[in-house]
């Protein structure tokens, strides 16, 4: 990341940015993803889902506004077709509230429309999701180390002060096990931190409501799916994955009275999702499905059921993501 740093600075202040991006032709879409705007700071929760403060998402929107067409997902079929021109998609993974707090004025004031991709079942029932669960029980633990044996092999020491690299260790082993198997594995977090398991009230007031969600469809964002409980999809059999894009998109329709013609994995790594999905995909009537690890898509390498998206990050300095945004096709 220091190197990336350095090497964006130095392309953006000696000017090669911009000349690069005139001379270099590149054309496709650049989808940027975003989870949370606003600061993480003391902030018990999985801290790595902020994006960007309210000010540097201010600036990113204002430049991607001033280089590429800011499209919706609806315009898709018009530019693949042409196959030509440089376009972005503004896009949010999740639902939490701070996306209408935060986000959605800067957008609205900006004249831009971003695509919010909602897990159902936290607007349904507030809770925590297990990613910022497992942060809280990191940060709640009075203890200097953890040890899991049988689903992590080394014990696990805490950083301080923040705990931050124990917190990825835990996340990275809980989207790699069966879904089946995430219960457990919560639970014996709980107890071998000694913290338990989070009340189910903290999740209150985390999330976006339905009529945040249909006010923000009307001022022109789309809202669509990103599953029931966020599960990791390639991780669970078929029943489940039906149960978690198609009651996703039933509870969509139900609210916002519009089929869930838009989709974004869980996750989003190439094996966070499978054939199985797609065929899900298929069946929930989705037309475009989005991943999550980076890259952008030509439009002489499109597919429907993989938009790339590449993460925008609160460690992206100002050089950085413009950047990306100029030369997609050497640093998304």
């Amino acid at each position: 990341m220091m190197k990336k740093a350095i090497a964006t600075r130095l392309l953006c202040r000696s000017g090669l940015r911009g000349l690069l991006g005139r001379a270099i032709e590149w054309s496709g879409v650049l989808v940027l993803n975003y989870h949370r705007v606003g600061s993480c700071k003391e902030s018990p929760f999985d801290r790595g889902l902020w994006s960007a403060d309210a000010e540097a998402f201010t600036d990113q929107i204002r430049f991607c506004k001033s280089q590429l067409e800011v499209i919706t997902p609806d315009d898709i079929p018009r530019v693949v077709a042409n196959r030509s021109g440089r376009h972005a998609l503004i896009t949010f993974d999740d639902g939490y509230r701070d996306n209408y707090e935060i986000a959605f004025p800067i957008l609205k004031a900006e004249g831009v429309s971003a695509t919010f991709f909602i897990a159902t079942g936290f607007v349904d029932t507030p809770r925590l999701p297990w990613w910022d669960e497992i942060a809280w029980m990191v940060r709640a633990s009075r203890q200097d180390c953890l040890e899991l044996p049988g689903w992590i092999p080394a014990p696990i020491s805490f950083d301080e002060p923040d705990r931050e690299e124990a917190v990825r260790v835990l996340l990275r082993a809980y989207k790699a096990i069966p879904a089946e198997s995430t219960g457990r594995y919560l639970d014996v977090i709980a107890k071998a931190s000694g913290s338990g398991r989070c009340r189910t009230d903290v999740g209150l007031g985390l999330w976006m409501t339905w009529d945040m969600l249909r006010e923000m469809r009307s001022s022109g964002m789309t809202v669509a799916g990103h599953t029931v409980t966020h599960r990791v999809l390639a991780r669970a059999p078929l029943a489940r994955q039906r149960e978690e894009i198609l009651g996703c998109g039933t509870r969509l329709a139900e609210e916002l009275r519009e089929p869930m013609r838009y989709f974004s994995y869980p996750v989003g790594k190439p094996d966070s999702f499978n054939s199985v999905t797609q065929n899900c995909m298929r069946e929930a009537g989705v037309q475009y499905a989005f991943s999550y690890y980076g890259g952008f898509r030509r439009f002489d390498n499109w597919n429907n059921y993989d938009v790339r998206r590449v993460a925008v990050e609160t460690y992206l300095t100002t050089d950085w993501f413009r950047s990306i945004v100029t030369l997609p096709q050497f640093l998304a």
